[in-house]
């Protein structure tokens, strides 16, 4: 018997249609659940992370030298386990290091909450940062799956205003605590685990469609079978004057990750040098620290750079996928340039906060921009090779940079002047080298110029 549609099933499927009439195609399940993820994870870190100069240099009496390395070996684990991230998925699934990622996101915390000495809280950040290394591509990698190469712009910023939403949140959240808990900084650190967990529950609902490719063993054996069938053909071959080959060439094993496209690489290469003098962000908090900010102010600023960023991630990569991304991200080397030469420049407090949002559209355009643009030079396969190389060279490149500028720290009139000055001309000469090269770096057939 024919089952009779009910009024009750018509509405359901009217309910189901205005759904999808009213999400855009481009922002999929998995879209929206790992934007969720990066809210609540970036909430967790960004309740502790301006707090972290406070902690090393005011509380536990480390110098500006130590907040630099501890920053830069942090940034050179999240380097390496991006780099490392499209190998280690031959042996596990995407998801898998995603929620491992976050998980050892969540344990890092737990341990530089319960630092006593600068070196746990060391520790602490590089679990943190292995943890960020080996999610992030791989995530990135799940957020560009069904899209179109069009909106990857759209995707990463969407994905990317909703990760800095939780980094506005969680300094918000960090004042509050603050006043509320007499400024003990422990208690909040505390706190901030709470979020990073119910975010490492929730990648548990991600779906991945992912194929995995052949074990090791399987592709030695593909391998060895092809070289012997051509053997094979080249002896027929030989014995018969008439036979000809398939090919004469006994194939070489293909390198592990395959070989992106030269503009791709060329792009990889210029963001790589350029973050050499991109210091982490936790010396510029340090720079306002030394100059007399109090920890609320501090991480009031940091609110606020976060609220710029936020503001600025999703139009960022809008007008990157409407016009060439190179001009978009010239826009924020300028605004980097412009941010490190004035902070260097001023002390008035005003003028900083003013600068800091200034520094939130380069962080939006770098995060955003950067990202999206790979991510339409990438063949599909390789999305996680690009994004992995992209973000593990440039993570890199921030460990020399923390290095550089923690060492250099006090030359001059000190508070970090003279490496803020020196990354400030670097920016304004990246800004020039890639208006200039950029535009050959043309991300699609279709991209409007």
């Amino acid at each position: 018997m024919a089952h009779e549609e009910t009024p009750e099933d018509s509405t359901l499927v009217e309910i189901e249609r205005a759904a999808l009439k009213r999400r855009p195609r481009w922002l999929s399940r998995n879209v929206w659940t790992l934007s969720w993820v990066s809210l609540l994870q970036d909430a967790a870190s960004d309740m502790l992370y301006p707090l972290l100069p406070v902690l090393l240099n005011s509380i536990l009496g480390a110098p500006a030298i130590v907040v630099g390395l501890v920053e830069s070996l942090a940034e050179g684990a999240a380097a390496t386990t991006k780099l490392a991230s499209a190998h280690l998925n031959k042996y596990m699934p995407r998801k898998v290091m995603v929620f491992i990622g976050y998980a050892a996101a969540t344990v890092g915390k737990v341990i530089i909450a319960l630092a006593g000495v600068w070196p746990v809280v060391l520790i602490g950040r590089v679990v943190d940062r292995l943890g960020k290394g080996l999610r992030s591509a791989p995530r990135d990698a799940i957020l560009f799956v069904g899209s179109d190469k069009t909106d990857r712009g759209k995707v990463i910023g969407f994905h990317r205003s909703a990760d800095t939403l939780g980094a506005v949140i969680g300094p918000a959240l960090a004042l509050g605590l603050l006043a509320i808990f007499n400024n003990d900084v422990r208690t909040v650190l505390w706190i901030s685990v709470i979020p990073g967990v119910v975010a490492t529950l929730l990648v548990l609902l991600v779906r991945d469609s992912e194929v995995r490719g052949r074990t090791k063993a399987e592709r030695r054996s593909a391998w060895a079978a092809r070289k012997a069938d051509i053997q094979h053909d080249i002896a027929e071959a030989q014995a018969d004057p008439m036979h000809v080959p398939v090919n004469e060439v006994v194939p070489k094993r293909q390198k592990f990750g395959g070989k992106l496209p030269a503009n791709l690489d060329r792009l990889i290469i210029v963001l790589s040098i350029f973050a050499v003098f991109n210091f982490p962000d936790a010396l510029l908090l340090l720079h306002l620290t030394q100059e007399g900010w109090s920890a609320a102010a501090v991480v009031g600023a940091y609110l606020l750079f976060n609220v710029s960023y936020a503001l600025l991630s999703f139009p960022a990569g809008l007008l990157a996928d409407r016009v060439h991304p190179a001009r978009v991200y010239v826009i924020g080397l300028v605004c980097f340039a412009v941010a490190y030469g004035g902070l260097a420049l001023t002390t008035n407090t005003v003028a900083s906060l003013l600068l800091v949002v200034i520094y939130g559209g380069f962080a939006a355009a770098n995060d955003t921009v950067g990202k999206s643009w790979a991510a339409k030079l990438a063949p599909e396969k390789l999305q996680l090779v690009a994004q992995a190389r992209l973000q593990g060279f440039a993570g890199y490149g921030i460990l020399v940079a923390g290095l550089w500028a923690g060492a250099l720290w006090v030359l001059g009139p000190g508070l970090g002047v003279v490496p803020l000055l020196i990354s400030a001309v670097v920016g304004l000469a990246a800004a020039v080298a890639v208006a200039i090269m950029g535009p050959r770096l043309n991300p699609t057939p279709t991209a409007r110029r």
